[in-house]
């Protein structure tokens, strides 16, 4: 008797991989969730087509038994939902509740915490990368990922091309850098990342992460922060410059119009306005 022929796409795992491609996923969400997929079945010790709900609940638990965050184990959810549900077409996911995260609000900079950030850095590279980051509200790897022909100097904007759900959007070119990223382009190829480490290559985001905690140290800043600090700077400083809530939400890329609400409730504007009862 013949055995039959085992094609790729019936192995689970490969299946999984070639649905991520063909979806378009991020490298950073592929490699997410292969690592929890894999780790769910892992400790379990069942076939993806033996695992069941409560297998679901018992890795979910055993995640937070881990100490792990909310938003650590539902980074693992989606994970699994999108494999289990979306990939082999079971059904046990609408019995299993995602954790409820803190409603923690964004840490923002001030106008003048900014200046100082600004003013601290000597070096021209690490200075046009924070400029960008606050001046284009630019995720880290948003930036890390520029490459030369992205920008439009004639139009003065920037084409942030498959970021976040692999959308494109277009985001403002600060006027300040425009002289600097002109003199880029003549010593660049269209396609040469505008920021490279010292093989050439796409830089690293830790290495920007760290470029932005050392200089939030050189001025002093208490605060805790981050390349995302200067995005929520970004939106709540054009907020409370009275920019249109929907504007921001397109130059962030925010599918809904609730993320970008988030920054409502941390404009000083907002705050300044009403007066204690204390003062009265």
């Amino acid at each position: 008797m013949n055995t039959p022929h085992w094609r790729p796409s019936r192995d689970p795992i490969r299946l999984l991989e070639e649905e991520m491609k063909i979806h378009g996923l991020s490298q950073n969400t592929k490699q997410s969730y292969s690592y929890y997929i894999r780790d769910c079945l892992r400790f379990s010790k069942k076939s993806p087509r033996d695992v069941n709900g409560g297998d679901i609940r018992a890795y979910l638990a055993y995640l937070t038994d881990q100490g792990k965050s909310p938003s650590t184990v539902n980074s693992a959810y989606s994970a699994l939902q999108y494999y289990f549900q979306k990939i082999l077409r079971r059904k046990f996911f609408a019995d299993i509740p995602r954790q409820k995260e803190p409603k923690r609000l964004p840490i923002v900079l001030s106008a003048d915490e900014v200046a100082r950030l600004i003013n601290s850095i000597e070096n021209p590279k690490h200075l046009c990368m924070i400029q960008l980051l606050y001046g284009a509200g630019l995720r880290v790897g948003e930036l890390v990922r520029l490459k030369m022909n992205h920008f439009d100097f004639d139009r003065h904007c920037i084409h942030i091309q498959r970021s976040k759900g692999a959308k494109d959007r277009i985001v403002m070119l600060p006027e300040i850098l425009h002289e600097t990223l002109l003199n880029q382009r003549r010593l660049k190829a269209p396609e040469d990342f505008l920021f490279t480490n010292g093989h050439g290559g796409r830089l690293h985001e830790r290495t920007v992460q760290m470029i932005v905690e050392t200089a939030a140290a050189r001025a002093n800043i208490q605060k805790p922060i981050s390349p995302h600090t200067l995005r929520h700077s970004f939106a709540t400083h054009l907020l409370e410059n009275g920019t249109d809530i929907r504007y921001i939400q397109e130059l962030l890329g925010h599918a809904r119009i609730e993320t970008t609400q988030i920054y409502t409730h941390v404009t000083a504007q907002a705050a300044r306005s009403i007066v204690s009862p204390l003062d009265r």
